[in-house]
């Protein structure tokens, strides 16, 4: 299988790779849209993070990616499995083409085995193969809407439940939810899009430098992929150890009353409907914390997250022509000061 570009070596896109990173470090956080031109880097950055993330254990033989040490969430098949063989798997980003079944997403009843054998048996489906890693859909804004719809109940719930042909299956389906668009292809449903966490606008560099730096990279990239890749194995690999660090940190990053407060203010501000502004805004927040080595949120790690985790859930306001991102930031300065 030919590797993918390297995540370090993406040049810009600032705002896309630390959202992939926070993602990768808290998945809670609820996932990223990357919404923006063609030709910017998108989907090179999803399958840049699945290379860059490191292996996870999982019990051997499982379709599911389960997890051997969370024994309360394991499927029915691993629940009867005594002792649980310990094996390492590379982190699933699954790819979710846009002509999917929901046969092919869900999973089904084997026909070929149903056939030759007489067995009913389960054949898991996308779902299965993203437990415990990503999900990535690329014109998510062109996905069909009965797909939307079954993505968002299991995406809520973490558990997919098939009934169909005689079968009854249920198992874990906890994943990253990955999208990406081009705006001019059409919107996505505000239902779909406030399941994500995270939202980014990916824009086209404006300046040469970095336009011509972004040509010779991938230039150099594809005449020697090998050699590229030998180039940026340094800044692969401290890139993995500080996902990893960060992970580790998580837990004890501190939130203090003072920051919460911050955060609600903000969307009040904003008039975000829900909680899950501040939710998300928090948890985006600890990540970045993680990342930096800092041992609390504070306001610097608010306002950096701030516009990915609240721009895509903003009301239209008829009366003001501003981008979201403007808006964002205005209230960023009402709250927090210049």
């Amino acid at each position: 299988m030919a590797q993918p570009f390297p995540f370090s070596a993406i040049v810009g896109q600032e705002d896309m790779k630390l959202a992939f990173m926070i993602a990768a470090v808290d998945p809670s956080v609820g996932g990223v849209l990357a919404f923006g031109d063609r030709g910017t880097g998108k989907s090179t950055a999803v399958r840049a993070l699945a290379a860059l993330l490191p292996e996870i254990d999982v019990v051997a033989g499982c379709p599911y990616n389960c997890a051997p040490v969370a024994t309360a969430g394991l499927c029915g098949p691993c629940k009867g499995k005594t002792p649980l063989e310990v094996a390492q798997r590379s982190a699933p980003v699954v790819d979710l083409p846009l002509g999917a079944t929901e046969d092919r997403v869900v999973g089904a009843l084997n026909l070929e085995r149903a056939l030759a054998h007489g067995e009913k048996t389960f054949e898991p489906g996308l779902l299965a193969q993203a437990n415990r890693g990503f999900l990535y859909i690329d014109e998510a804004n062109l996905l069909e809407d009965h797909l939307v719809d079954l993505l968002l109940d299991v995406a809520a719930s973490g558990v997919n439940v098939v009934e169909r042909e005689g079968l009854s299956v249920r198992h874990p389906a906890r994943f990253v939810l990955i999208g990406s668009g081009n705006p001019e292809e059409g919107e996505l449903r505000p239902q779909m899009l406030d399941r994500f966490g995270l939202a980014i606008d990916v824009k086209t560099p404006q300046d040469v430098p970095s336009r011509v730096e972004v040509v010779r990279r991938r230039d150099a990239f594809e005449r020697d992929p090998e050699a590229f890749h030998r180039k940026w194995e340094g800044e692969e690999s401290q890139l993995r150890a500080k996902i990893v660090k960060a992970r580790e940190r998580i837990g004890a990053i501190a939130a203090p009353d003072a920051t919460i407060e911050r955060a609600t203010r903000l969307c009040l501000a904003l008039g975000t409907d829900g909680l899950r502004g501040e939710l998300t805004l928090l948890r985006a927040g600890r990540a970045l914390a993680a990342l930096e080595g800092a041992d609390e949120v504070g306001d610097a790690e608010l306002r950096r997250v701030a516009a990915m985790a609240l721009s895509h859930r903003l009301r239209r306001n008829p009366l003001d022509d501003s981008g979201s991102a403007a808006r964002v930031e205005r209230a960023i300065h009402e709250v927090f000061g210049a």
